[in-house]
């Protein structure tokens, strides 16, 4: 039998204990989404609901606009995901491909700007979308998250991983930017581009501020926005919230674990060959 070793059982058991803890507020949101409310305020915590509350879920829609809630969101963050990623994809082939005057100076200010938090600017986007007459519309929630430095950057570090001379011949063969882009330079680097669309979506689907900023009507309001319907001056219910979170947090862990081998491979990049 094979020796085990102290260090590696301890580093094992170390991984099982932050699992734990990272896997049971996403297991007791499903599972307190099932309870009553006495269950849920009761303490000490019950962990496992005595009776299941499967009409807690039917109630969330029946109580608010979840339905609209969705659809917004899905919208909002399907545009944000196409658009930016369009943008970032032909910044990041601008940056590692192109040769022009400037160069360097446009990528230390993009590299500038990507130091600033968005906490910084937000409310200076805000007065620009309320200016042009933007709140409570599908333009105002997008339009500043339309382009990203980051996903530009990523794919700009993606993209210089791929030989220059393959983007040489295929100038020589008579190819322009947009065939080049399109034939080779995409079907090389599915996983980058698809890790960086899913982490826009994720994002745009997480949305909470800015949609609470740019947004007073129900109508226009997101899923994370949504939440709040279940809270008044007498208080929360929490039964509905958690259930209200769990249908929110769900089709994201789905998209997850349908493409969780694209988004590895897209990190490692182990589909780009020389």
């Amino acid at each position: 039998m094979k020796k085990i070793r102290w260090g590696t059982l301890i580093a094992y058991v170390i991984l099982v204990i932050f699992a734990i803890i990272t896997i049971f507020p996403f297991v007791y949101m499903i599972l307190g989404g099932l309870m009553t409310f006495q269950e849920t305020t009761k303490i000490p915590p019950t962990l496992i609901p005595k009776n299941p509350q499967w009409g807690n879920f039917s109630r969330v829609f029946a109580q608010a606009p979840f339905a609209r809630y969705f659809l917004n969101t899905f919208i909002t963050a399907s545009v944000t995901t196409i658009v930016s990623l369009f943008n970032a994809l032909l910044g990041a082939f601008a940056m590692v491909n192109l040769k022009f005057k400037g160069k360097g100076i446009i990528q230390g200010i993009l590299l500038s700007l990507l130091m600033v938090p968005g906490e910084a600017i937000i409310f200076t986007n805000y007065n620009t979308i309320a200016r042009l007459g933007l709140l409570n519309t599908y333009i105002g929630l997008v339009l500043p998250f339309l382009t990203s430095i980051f996903y530009m950057y990523y794919l700009q570090s993606y993209f210089g991983s791929i030989s220059e001379t393959i983007y040489k011949a295929a100038k020589i063969n008579g190819a322009s930017d947009w065939e080049y882009i399109w034939r080779i330079l995409v079907p090389m680097s599915k996983g980058g581009l698809f890790t960086v669309g899913l982490l826009s979506f994720i994002s745009g689907w997480n949305s909470f501020l800015w949609p609470l900023l740019v947004t007073n009507e129900d109508s226009m309001r997101l899923l994370n926005n949504g939440l709040t319907a279940f809270a008044s001056d007498a208080g929360s219910e929490t039964e509905l919230q958690l259930a209200a979170a769990t249908l929110t947090v769900l089709p994201i862990l789905i998209l997850y674990f349908i493409f969780r081998k694209q988004i590895i491979r897209g990190v490692v990049r182990n589909d780009l060959k020389g």
